[in-house]
């Protein structure tokens, strides 16, 4: 089988899995334009070797580079399409992975009520609207993409039910609303309305003062200026700051943690907390799940009653 018919043939069987690929089909293209028009056991190991690295200082595109590349080799040798790999099987040591921030609950409030108290005078970004949308990432666990897409059209507080169209995973599901952040969206869509911002269906819902789209990069600016306002910074030794997209790992963290306080099963709430984020499996799932002293505690906790006599069964 040839390079290019190879590629078209993974890349379909990864989008048959639910997975959007872009960035996968991205490195794969420029792999078969450096590799030419050649059969997949024809590509030697000096030329992958030279794709991977390219030229310069060791970044985490090597890496990226890599991990998709042995993710086709694998597939073509479970095939029988090669008989081994041309990847190198040592690579440098990748470049430190982000750990998302999980936000306390202290710290979610003074970020809510700076956002709700702040006077945003001249701010395209208004305090109601930064509001509402803080509390669609941690209150909905939504993606930043996904909640600045949403349309007037997507908000049903009758129902207390959110449709989030085209995900991640070209996928539309269904998020369930509990009646905190309904009586936020219907308090903000009052205020919408008093602003005179249009309304047909199809407007988005979150809109700047000048009736506009929020664009990721105003919505991310915004909120690492109000971190620094009210204090919230990182204590640990990682370089990452915290962002926006954090709210949705701590909404993740935050109802596992309270799970194991009440006692519920936490093997049942994973499968719905990965179907309620919008991922393709449970692995997903559990990347977001970073272990923080509270969670641990839970755990913890938890594992002394079934290891104890008459423990937990």
């Amino acid at each position: 089988m040839n390079l290019p018919k190879a590629i078209d043939q993974y890349v379909t069987h990864k989008r048959s899995l639910g997975m959007q690929c872009k960035t996968m089909a991205r490195i794969l293209r420029a792999f078969c334009k450096a590799m030419g028009d050649v059969n997949v056991d024809e590509v030697r190991a000096v030329a992958a070797s030279a794709f991977i690295y390219g030229k310069g200082p060791v970044t985490s595109n090597l890496h990226g580079k890599f991990h998709v590349l042995r993710g086709f080799y694998r597939y073509l040798l479970s095939r029988g399409y090669v008989t081994n790999s041309p990847l190198p099987t040592q690579i440098p040591k990748e470049p430190e992975r982000l750990i998302p921030y999980i936000y306390s609950r202290e710290e979610l409030q003074r970020l809510l009520r700076a956002a709700e108290q702040r006077q945003w005078h001249g701010r395209k970004l208004e305090a109601h609207t930064l509001q509402a949308l803080l509390l669609l990432l941690y209150g909905a666990g939504l993606r930043i993409s996904e909640a600045l897409r949403l349309t007037l059209a997507d908000v049903d507080l009758e129902q207390h039910l959110l449709t989030i169209r085209e995900t991640k995973f070209y996928k539309t599901r269904l998020v369930a609303l509990g009646p905190d952040l309904t009586q936020v969206l219907l308090t903000y869509l009052a205020l919408r309305r008093e602003q005179g911002h249009p309304a047909p269906a199809e407007a988005f819902l979150l809109v700047t003062r000048h009736s506009l789209p929020v664009t990721v990069q105003l919505a991310e600016d915004t909120f690492k200026r109000l971190c620094r306002e009210v204090g919230v910074r990182r204590t640990d030794a990682s370089r990452f700051v915290p962002r926006l997209h954090d709210l949705r790992h701590a909404f993740a963290v935050h109802r596992l943690t309270a799970c194991y306080r009440a006692g519920g099963d936490v093997q049942r709430l994973l499968p719905q907390l990965s179907t309620y984020l919008g991922h393709v499996d449970i692995d997903s799932t559990q990347r977001y799940l970073t272990l923080t002293p509270e969670l641990l505690s839970q755990a913890s906790s938890r594992f002394e009653q079934y290891g104890a006599p008459g423990g937990v069964s």
